[in-house]
């Protein structure tokens, strides 16, 4: 999630790789998009979020350009939505809304200013999308896509995507449904890249819990600006990143990215939140992978 209001959407992070050309069948159901528009459905996950106001905006020379269309998510964290006749880019920004944290059992309110994002490439209209996932992950890939040279082009939505879906061993992190672990037995009828995707998030609730954060999607916010650069390092190119909702105003640790959520991971297999039932050895090599990874994706 990362610090809103329209003018400084450059903080916001890519997403994106293949579009399912399809009839809408999930997310809410049909969509009626009229004559030559769009229809795009899907969910936004930081658990499954309620009533977030979710804004689709054109992608002009790389950047966010006007909107072109709105939906509220339903209890479930789905929506639908009819675009405006346009062909390009989309992305989508999530706001607002309420969610089950992860590791503290807590609903929480998307804080005041916080948003989650996803980048689809190039639709053309008409066409009708479904099963598009908008996540802290796809808001990381967002704001790589963003800053690379040229902006959101579908090369760098592709080439974001993919390298932050390999950071987590999520094979297509803006197609690929979350497992939620807060649902009992998840785990067991979850593939390796729906458990990898919501352990992942559950590891940034699990992160945020163990700084004491007031609200997990500050954490959010940093990991979107960690990511922005190509490089979890906590820093965002040669600046500090600010970890927004803590006393004093700490900056983001060096390890934020790499071994601490690689620890918040197992820590929340761990926990008695975790009702997947995966165990901290399911986790294991998501875990190392992103411990020796030096944070380069």
């Amino acid at each position: 999630m990362s610090r809103s209001h329209h003018s400084r959407i450059p903080l916001l992070g890519a997403i994106a790789m293949t579009l399912l050309m399809e009839t809408a069948c999930g997310g809410g159901g049909g969509i009626d998009v009229g004559s030559g528009g769009t229809g795009i459905s899907g969910s936004v996950i930081k658990g499954p979020t309620a009533n977030a106001t979710v804004i689709a905006y054109a992608v002009s020379a790389g950047q966010p350009g006007a909107q072109i269309g709105s939906a509220t998510t339903d209890a479930n964290g789905n929506f639908t939505m009819a675009v405006a006749s346009y062909t390009g880019p989309v992305m989508l920004q999530a706001s607002a809304g309420t969610y089950r944290d992860e590791a503290t059992g807590a609903l929480m309110t998307m804080a005041a200013g916080d948003v989650m994002t996803a980048v689809l490439p190039s639709v053309a209209s008409g066409a009708t999308i479904s099963g598009i996932q908008v996540t802290p992950v796809t808001s990381m890939a967002q704001t790589r896509a963003q800053q690379l040279t040229g902006g959101m082009t579908d090369a760098n939505i592709a080439a974001a995507n993919t390298a932050m879906g390999n950071y987590f061993s999520v094979s297509d992190i803006l197609h690929v449904q979350p497992m939620n672990p807060l649902v009992p037995g998840s785990g067991a009828g979850a593939g390796p890249d729906a458990r990898n995707y919501g352990m992942t998030l559950a590891a940034m609730s699990q992160y945020a819990k163990s700084l004491n954060m007031a609200n997990s999607s500050d954490l959010v916010t940093a990991m979107m600006s960690d990511a922005s650069d190509g490089m979890m390092n906590g820093r965002r190119g040669s600046g500090p990143i600010s970890m927004g909702g803590m006393m004093g105003n700490p900056t983001m640790s060096p390890t934020a990215g790499t071994s601490g959520l690689a620890t918040a991971m197992t820590n929340f297999a761990m926990s008695p939140a975790n009702l997947s039932g995966l165990t901290a050895a399911d986790v294991a090599p998501l875990a190392q992978k992103m411990s020796s990874s030096g944070g380069q994706f």
